[in-house]
């Protein structure tokens, strides 16, 4: 689920690199370990997603897979049953819940899913709730409280984060003025821009930006 997210990494003492990993969705293996697993062994989702901690068996499911970096022979025979037992993990772990939802394509989830997909190409268009509504085959009070559920905010908020994340870039990286920014990514007023966007990052456009490029410059 790419929900609108900032994050800060904090390095460690000896300075060491910072490395993310990311494992795209593969809906043949996850649908394949559903119909392996027994139905009462996979735990239902409850509650918020949010993140966890990981457990050393996850962590050392990853860590094989990364190793297939430097052993680039073994990767077409070893690669696929490192993401399953990845996957396999995650199902048995506290959010596994969710990640079975996203594999039964009728779920509420899954359908939520879709309309995240559509929201991050669609984000800079006016949206009209009762279509998403009727996309996701649901009633709008259904809707409103599913797509909450699956990623925190509402249909509104999701997409006021989506357009202030990309202001952000644009202007910080790509050169725009802060209205020109604010008009690209579907604001009508770059007063109001200014206000949301002072409120979300904790800065105005321009002292927020500079101090992005600053960090970014001292990296080079």
């Amino acid at each position: 689920m790419h929900v609108p997210a900032t994050a800060v990494v904090h390095p460690d003492r000896c300075g060491q690199p910072y490395m993310s990993l990311g494992l795209k969705l593969n809906q043949n293996i996850l649908q394949s370990l559903l119909r392996d697993l027994q139905e009462n062994l996979l735990p239902a989702a409850s509650g918020q997603f949010a993140a966890c901690d990981m457990d050393i068996e996850l962590m050392e499911a990853w860590l094989r897979l990364l190793r297939l970096s430097k052993a680039p022979r073994d990767i077409p025979a070893l690669a696929p049953a490192y993401e399953r037992e990845i996957l396999y993990r995650v199902l048995m772990g506290p959010q596994g819940g969710y990640l079975r939802q996203l594999g039964q394509r009728e779920s509420d989830l899954s359908r939520i899913s879709q309309i995240v997909k559509w929201f991050r190409s669609n984000f800079m268009r006016p949206i009209d709730i009762g279509e998403l509504a009727s996309k996701s085959g649901m009633a709008i009070n259904t809707f409103h409280r599913q797509f909450k559920r699956a990623t925190g905010l509402s249909p509104i908020q999701f997409q006021k984060q989506l357009r202030l994340l990309e202001a952000r870039n644009l202007i910080a990286f790509e050169g725009y003025p802060v209205a020109s920014a604010a008009y690209h990514v579907g604001y009508q007023s770059p007063s109001q821009f200014n206000r949301e966007y002072s409120r979300f990052f904790g800065a105005s456009p321009a002292r927020d930006t500079e101090s992005l490029r600053r960090i970014e410059s001292m990296r080079d």
